[in-house]
């Protein structure tokens, strides 16, 4: 699948659905912060900008970046109606780089791409982590595949633990597991993986 068509089809399903995941941020993301003092943050891959705002409520300095326009602008409407400032744009996270530019906090929740894009994201997002920063990688565990909760149906867009330890293997690995996320139809497994760039 090439940009213009990722692009096209979450333009369409944001279109088709306003509030896809809610308001509320992940709960994984809010116990992965929990110990932070807010300093500048990075979303990549914030859809409609739940965490996005949520953190910038919680006192970090927010940018939030997303393939898809129509996410953007859903993002933008929802953080001013939230009373909150965050910087969003459009951005395709597979060729982006920081360019330089660094955050205490890099965010990628339930961004899934093949594995060949997937190691050019996370090397992106691992520059944009200033020293002593986190990051904090939030995905569909390889093992929910066919249990017919959510997420991709290809495995090559799933993650492992050893997936993730490798992409992030210069930074110091704080948590790296597979959790339980209760939905609708039944739990989800996925895999919170926290590290610390030395």
């Amino acid at each position: 699948m090439n940009e213009e068509t990722m692009q096209s089809m979450w333009d369409d399903r944001y279109r088709e659905q306003t509030a896809m995941w809610g308001s509320e941020p992940n709960r994984f993301l809010v116990e992965a912060v929990a110990d932070l003092t807010p300093g500048t943050a990075l979303d990549l891959g914030c859809g409609q900008g739940r965490n996005a705002i949520w953190l910038a409520g919680h006192g970090f300095t927010v940018t939030g970046f997303d393939l898809s326009p129509v996410a953007v602008e859903q993002a933008t409407a929802a953080a001013v109606a939230a009373g909150v400032d965050v910087e969003f744009a459009a951005v395709d996270l597979t060729t982006w780089d920081p360019d330089g530019r660094e955050w205490d906090l890099v965010v990628l929740a339930y961004v899934h791409v093949p594995e060949v894009m997937r190691r050019a994201v996370h090397a992106a997002a691992a520059r944009a982590v200033a020293p002593g920063g986190r990051i904090v990688v939030i995905a569909h565990h390889l093992d929910n595949l066919g249990r017919g909760t959510t997420g991709p149906s290809n495995p090559d867009w799933l993650f492992t633990e050893d997936q993730l330890a490798r992409d992030f293997a210069e930074f110091d690995i704080v948590r790296n597991e597979q959790v339980l996320r209760p939905t609708e139809h039944g739990d989800a497994l996925d895999v919170v993986c926290v590290a610390v760039r030395r």
